[in-house]
């Protein structure tokens, strides 16, 4: 059953256009736990989605509630622009004690404004200003946030035309495998750094997801990961890492990049880092990096202190040992195990899949084909999205959270509407 009339009127008759997810989940949804939302109606649908990875812990999250609410309830500071709080204190002494220090990670932390975007543009704003140049180098099918200059060092056509006004100062190149591996990595980057003449002026940065989430769940691999590094190191180009939809957890370790072993020079981070779906991000550079005059960057919103609350609550929780890692990876196996099966079944319809950790997109020769499954999907009550330029991929990325059980559930259903969509 979809939306009446008359419950659909007032998001059609105020709310802009721009709205999506609402236009593939039609229902008006009304509380959620774990991984389950229900809609006003008291229907469940399973949560697969978890808030394009905001959600690594889980809808109302009783751990994080619970603090939250106490924090509430003593008139704890909300609103609180960069001042210094009792709230953001304990968020960073957890964040140093249970996150930097234990990977050997002495950065220095920067609040931008509450957004995966905001991260991204005060790390492209500081590489700029460290390294005096303007070009930044990105990846085909990256995706960093809908602002001008994270549009700018984004692959995706459509988001890009939203622009309005030409998007300057990025350049792409291949990311991993982009060419089918019948070129060998970086050549032709390195070759354009190398030749005077070819047009490329010499970057200030290069900014990389380890896994592209909104480009197709395209993985790096770890060596071209290191490569990479390598090549920043050897051409004085800082490495920014994008770990705001795979960081906090879902690729198993806390950092995506850690499965490669390197240490980025800039790390941005958002999404699920408050841990409950409040807006939080940081932009983390090592000490040597921090070059900001004291209101260089600011904004009101920086210091959103019940994010700090849940935040510091999530990583005591979940980070304080190797238990969440070691879960995820196991929960990431069963997934893996339930889409090899699904792709042996469809092969003639040229089925794949592809992923790492609580991560995966399932793939077919028709293009069209993970749309219809995802419609399908949310009829027999599982959120499903689609991602890649062309909405070709099916992305799973279920709450760290979920129990196995749930999870088999959804990889049945999943199961169920790819053979219905045959």
């Amino acid at each position: 059953m979809t939306m009446t009339e008359a419950e659909i009127s007032v998001f059609d008759a105020l709310e802009s256009e721009v709205r999506s997810y609402c236009r593939g989940w039609p229902r008006v949804f009304d509380r959620a736990r774990g991984s389950h939302m229900y809609d006003e109606d008291g229907h469940a649908f399973l949560d697969f989605f978890a808030g394009a990875g905001a959600l690594n812990y889980g809808h109302n999250n009783p751990v994080l509630k619970r603090a939250l609410l106490d924090y509430l309830e003593r008139d704890g500071v909300t609103h609180g622009l960069d001042m210094s709080t009792t709230a953001k204190r304990d968020f960073l002494e957890t964040f140093r004690d249970l996150v930097l220090c234990p990977r050997g990670l002495d950065h220095k932390v920067m609040f931008p404004g509450p957004t995966g975007a905001n991260a991204v543009e005060a790390a492209l704003k500081l590489a700029r200003k460290i390294k005096r140049r303007e070009t930044v180098v990105s990846f085909t099918n990256a995706f960093h946030g809908m602002s001008l200059g994270a549009l700018a060092v984004t692959g995706n056509a459509f988001k890009r035309a939203g622009a309005g006004v030409p998007l300057v100062h990025g350049t792409p190149m291949p990311f991993d495998r982009y060419l089918d591996g019948k070129v060998e990595d970086f050549l032709w980057f390195e070759r354009l750094l190398e030749d005077r003449g070819s047009g490329l002026n010499r970057p200030a940065a290069v900014i990389v997801e380890t896994v592209q989430g909104e480009g197709g769940v395209n993985v790096a691999r770890a060596e071209w990961l290191r490569a990479l590094a390598d090549l920043c190191r050897r051409w004085d180009m800082l490495l920014i890492v994008d770990d705001i939809q795979m960081g906090c957890g879902r690729t198993g370790a806390f950092f995506s990049f850690e499965q490669a072993g390197i240490t980025p020079d800039i790390i941005t981070v958002s999404k699920s880092i408050s841990g409950y779906g409040l807006p939080m991000a940081l932009t983390l550079f090592r000490p040597e990096l921090d070059v900001w005059e004291p209101g260089e960057h600011n904004g009101t919103f920086r210091g959103n202190n019940p994010a700090f609350v849940t935040a510091a609550a999530a990583l005591n929780t979940y980070w304080a040992d190797s238990g969440t890692e070691k879960q995820t990876l196991a929960r990431g196996e069963q997934v893996e195990a339930a889409l090899s099966e699904i792709v042996r079944e469809h092969r003639r319809s040229g089925a794949g899949h592809r992923g790492r950790g609580l991560a995966w997109g399932l793939t077919f020769a028709d293009e069209g084909r993970a749309t219809r499954v995802c419609a399908r999907a949310f009829e027999l009550g599982l959120l499903i999205e689609t991602s890649g330029p062309e909405s070709e991929v099916v992305k799973l990325l279920p709450a760290l959270t979920i129990s196995p059980e749930e999870l088999d559930e959804g990889l049945r259903t999943l199961a169920r509407a790819v053979d219905e969509t045959a």
